[in-house]
């Protein structure tokens, strides 16, 4: 949640993203930091660098998690938390990724300790995850999935 909260405030998201404010607000940012407008030798230019690689990071990371991204994938999600197991799992923090038998990978955000700790302890860890974990967190897709030419 820290991330999507440091990047929110970046871009001056306060409630819901809308890929059209959030497209325009970035152009702004990258105009303002782009390293090229800064000459070798000024003082901002490593600064310019540093915010520019964070504006692209955070742009990428705000447009996989907004309600319009989220509903056009939303088929593609509900075919793969509904069909295929959970394959491999990992939590850090408030972070947890599955991995899915497809092979596609989705994070989900402020999944605590406690809720982790449960998931792990149930006998049906997907069943556990489909009533407590997908429908109640904040998700993104983070690796496609492996397919077969």
């Amino acid at each position: 949640m820290k991330r999507i909260n440091e990047y929110k405030k970046l871009f001056g998201v306060e409630k819901e993203i809308e890929l059209t404010t959030l497209k325009k607000t970035y152009r702004d940012l990258v105009k303002m930091w782009h390293p090229d407008k800064f000459q070798n030798g000024d003082p901002l230019q490593v600064e310019a660098e540093l915010q520019s690689r964070r504006i692209i990071d955070g742009y990428h990371f705000l447009v996989s998690i907004a309600p319009e991204t989220v509903a056009a994938n939303s088929e593609a999600y509900t075919e793969t938390i509904n069909n295929a197991g959970i394959a491999d799992y990992w939590h850090k923090g408030m972070l947890l990724e599955i991995t899915f038998m497809d092979g596609s990978t989705y994070e989900y955000f402020g999944v605590t300790k406690q809720v982790y700790q449960k998931m792990i302890n149930s006998d049906k860890v997907n069943r556990f995850a489909k009533r407590n974990i997908y429908p109640k967190y904040v998700f993104r897709k983070t690796k496609k999935s492996l397919e077969t030419a």
